[in-house]
Parts: structure tokens; sequence; C-alpha cells
């Protein structure tokens, strides 16, 4: 305690406060690093909070243990100056070990290749500097109780200081670093302060100059480094990365499509393909549902897209369908600023920045047609997947009135999340039938109150776009009625994520075996181009 700064109880606390500003920045930090190759799902982030409280208690424990056997200030400060300098390597370093795991578990995981990848991903990224981080309490308790008359003041002290850095290391990512300056910035700003903490001691101790020297210049480098990556450093044709407060959003342009991801691994959200007109994919058959709702009517019919993503299907219903009024909602206003940008969304067409069902709960409108396309790999919203919530749809459909249910990850099981989707709007709907898109794991689900069905290949038959109504004959003769076995979900109990991951488990199952043999015959940068 012959260190001058150490005498200051403020320098401690303020010690104290940024250790706990650091671990929530990290925690949330590691949920949007993870998300784009993972997804943000609550299984995900279960991995996350898992992880990081054993790499805190480890460190509680070790740090307890060292700080009674050792108290000298310089090794926590020397723990810190390291944690910092590891934070700052994950921007750069962090996206190749994700990399490299996921790699050699396509060769090695038969099942829960997201779980293992994920998990193993967040220990070697994270425990590390999470467990030295959590020695900090321990090690400062040691050094700031002076006497047994006022220890569990000062300890209370320390572990008020630590909880309201915590609280300030949530909001301020979540709402101010990573919106605005991205995810590897913020890592880069909080690794930062944590290293002036750590250097404000050695300056003062005048010790270990060339260890924090060093420590400085490999933190510029990796700040140099990290600040300029992507998260999918290997595509080339990227016309915007960024990040928001919901979603990390790239945009893609193809030769004959520009595509919107918010996963880099698996998946796209939308797709506007350049040649205009049909795409191929499941806006094409979610036009069936206008179709089914005898649109176009007298009336100015409306229909309500809840998930509008990039308006594909929006811009598809006003080239074919022109009496139609289309708005959507969509949660995220950055990806709206994306579909007016790069995706050629009219402005005349409305967007609500809003949740999907909240927004259903303060409208007092009713529609001829509402597409729910809110499902996004295991990422299912459960307040959108739940009987209460179809309830509520149809209570915003007029008479007539179709819902249409974008089903991202089609299977044939009687136990899957279709199945479980598909019950669920069977119990609120008498008319509930599907039908499958080729080519994709896409399947659409329609439900109305009466049996909109039985005319449906008439109405097909009657369209005067050749190519919308040779596709409409086709949905036609091979939509199925859904045959419910009585599975649904519930506000109460939707266990979207866990029946979610057991399928996407499944098709990814199904696909890994192509990619090891890319992998052994032509090596990682072969995969990662296919």
């Amino acid at each position: 305690m012959d260190t001058p700064i150490l005498r200051n109880k403020l320098y401690l606390y303020l010690t104290e406060f940024f250790a706990g500003v650091s671990v929530m920045a990290v925690e949330l930090g590691a949920s949007r690093l993870l998300a784009p190759y993972f997804s943000s799902s609550q299984i995900v982030w279960t991995i996350i909070i898992g992880t990081i409280m054993v790499a805190m208690a480890l460190g509680n424990l070790y740090g307890g243990r060292a700080a009674d056997r050792n108290p000298d200030p310089d090794r926590l400060y020397l723990r810190l100056l390291l944690a910092a300098l590891w934070i700052a390597g994950i921007p750069f370093l962090g996206k190749y070990v994700i990399l490299l795991i996921s790699a050699l578990l396509v060769n090695t995981v038969n099942s829960g290749f997201l779980i293992w990848a994920g998990l193993l991903s967040c220990v070697v990224i994270f425990v590390f500097p999470l467990f030295l981080l959590g020695t900090t309490t321990p090690s400062l308790a040691r050094f700031t109780v002076q006497s047994l008359d006022d220890s569990g003041r000062t300890v209370g002290r320390l572990n008020a200081a630590n909880t309201l850095g915590s609280i300030l290391g949530t909001f301020l990512p979540t709402f101010v670093t990573i919106p605005a300056l991205g995810t590897a910035v913020s890592f880069l700003i909080f690794s930062g302060v944590l290293l002036l903490i750590a250097l404000a001691y050695f300056l003062s101790a005048r010790r270990h100059a060339v260890r924090c020297a060093l420590t400085l210049v490999v933190f510029l480098a990796f700040s140099l480094l990290g600040a300029q990556g992507s998260f999918a450093f290997w595509q080339k044709d990227l016309v915007y990365e960024g990040e928001s407060v919901y979603n990390y959003l790239q945009v893609r342009d193809e030769p004959k499509q520009v595509v919107l991801s918010t996963n880099v691994l698996f998946g796209v959200q939308s797709v506007l393909r350049k040649d205009g007109g049909l795409t191929g994919l499941y806006y094409d058959y979610a036009l069936a549902a206008p179709v089914l709702a005898g649109v176009p009517k007298a009336g100015a019919p409306k229909q309500l897209i809840l998930g509008m993503g990039t308006g594909t299907y929006a811009s598809q219903c006003r080239t074919f369908f022109p009496g139609l009024r289309s708005m959507g909602v969509e949660i995220d206003e950055k990806i709206t600023d994306l579909a007016r940008n790069y995706f050629g969304l009219d402005p005349e067409i409305p967007v609500v920045t809003y949740d999907g069902r909240t927004y259903l709960s303060v409208c007092g409108e009713r529609f001829d047609v509402i597409l729910v396309d809110a499902y996004q790999d295991i990422t299912i919203p459960f307040q959108m997947s739940s009987v209460e919530f179809f309830t509520l749809v149809r209570e915003h459909l007029k008479p007539g009135g179709v819902l249409v249910v974008n089903l991202n990850m089609r299977s044939d099981a009687p136990d899957s999340i279709n199945a479980w989707l598909g019950d669920t709007v069977a119990a609120v709907f008498p008319w509930v039938a599907t039908v499958d898109v080729p080519g994709t794991t896409n399947r659409e689900l329609f439900a109305a109150e009466t049996n909109l069905f039985s005319g449906f290949a008439e109405r097909a038959a009657a369209l005067e776009s050749p190519e919308l109504r040779a596709l409409m004959i086709r949905i036609a003769r091979e939509l199925h009625p859904h045959e419910s076995a009585g599975h649904v979900l519930t506000d109460d109990c939707a266990p979207v994520e866990k029946l979610g991951m057991e399928q996407l488990d499944s098709l990814i199952r199904g696909e890994l075996a192509g990619y090891r043999v890319l992998l052994r015959e032509q090596g990682l940068s072969a995969l990662l181009a296919g």
C-alpha cells in the first residue's frame, strides 16, 4: 500500500466501478459478436450468461485466495492490464476463432452444432478476461478494508460501485456505443478505459514501465486492426455493413440480386431480384394470400405486414395487385432505412417502427390480409407465436380476410416447430392450409375463418398476369390442409427456441456432410467461399 494512488479510496472505488462496467459491456458485446454467426436467441444468451457467470465465480475464488496469499496490488493491476489487452483483441481475433471452431466442429459434431460451436467460442474468447475481472472485488477488499470495524461498510461500497458500473455497462453499449459506433469500437472503448485505470496505477507506482509500453503498443495495434474488420471478412460484395439496436446488418450486391442478411453463417432475411417480377422465393408463394382474400376487389383492400424487412413482398404486391394498399411494421428502423436506400421500397408504402404484437394491440384498423414474417432461423419471438397472438390477428382481419405466415424451417415431423405453429394457428382459425416452397426450407401457412380454399383454383385462373396465374394454379394443386395434433403455444409456455434449435440442428446436420467433403478436399477458404 506504499503506492500513493492506493491511499485514495476513490481510485479503488473507480477501479471497482469500471471493472463492473467492463464485465457487462463485454457480456453485451459477446451477444453481438456471436449473434451474426449463431443468432441472438435465448439459447445463445443462456450460453453467454452461464459461461460468464462461471468465469466470474472462478475469478472471485482465485482473487480471494491470491489476495490472502500475496496482497500485492501489482498483481491485480497486471491482471487488469492483461484483461484490457485481451478484450481489445476480441474484435480483431474473435471472428477468426469463431470460424476456426466452427470449421473444426464441422468434422466432429453430428448434433447440436450451433450449441457446441457457440459454447466453445464463448469459452475460448470470453472466459479468460472475465476470470481476470472476477478477481477484482476480493483483491480490492483486501486493499481497502483497514479494520474490522468498517469492513462491512467498505465491502458494501465496493459492491455498490461494481453494481453501478454494471448498470452503466448495460445501458451504454446497448443504446449508445453499439448502435452509433459498432461492436468492435465498443469493445475498444471499454477495454481502453480499463487500460487507463491500470496504467494510472503503474505510472503512480513507477513500476513495470516496459510492460505498460508494450501493452499500449499492442492495444493500439488491436485498435487499428479491430476497428477496420468485418464479421464476414471473406466477403467482397458487401455494399453495407453495420449494426442497430437489434441486429447486425449486411447488404450484399450480387449479380442477380441484392441480399439483406443478419447472419453471416446461415440464412438471409430479404432478397431483391434485379430483373423484377417473381423472385422464385417464398414471397411469390405468399402472394396466394391476396388471391385467397379475393383481391382485387372493391372497397380499397388493405394488408398489414408484420416483419416488413426490406419490403420485397410489399413491392411485389404493388406490382401484381395495384389496388391493394400495404403497410408494414418493422421493429428495426435501420432495416427500413436499408429498404429505402438499397431495395427500392416505395416511399409511399408506410412502415411503422414497432413490435408487431404491440402494434396490433393499439391498432384499430382491420385488414384483408395480414402477413406474419417475423420468424428468422431460431430467433422466433415467442410473443408472436402464441395462441393469444393469433387470436389478436384474427380480430384484426376483415370478414373473408386471410392470415399468411412464413415458416422458415419446414419439417414433416409431428413435433417440429412448424407443426406446433400450425396447430396453434388451427386452434384459432377453422381453415388452415400449407404449401412448401421448392428449393428452400420455407413453408407458407394460410388461415381463414371461412373456407376460402375451395374456390382458389378458379380465382387463380382468372388472374391477368400470366406468370402469377401459372404460379397460383400450381399452388392450388399443392396446397393441402393442415392436420392438427393439438399442440398449442401460449404466452405462458412457448418453447420456440428449443423447438427451433432442434429443427435447425436437423437441417444443419443434413448440410454438414457436403461441408465436410468441401473442407477436407479444398480447405477452409473453399468452405467460406461456398
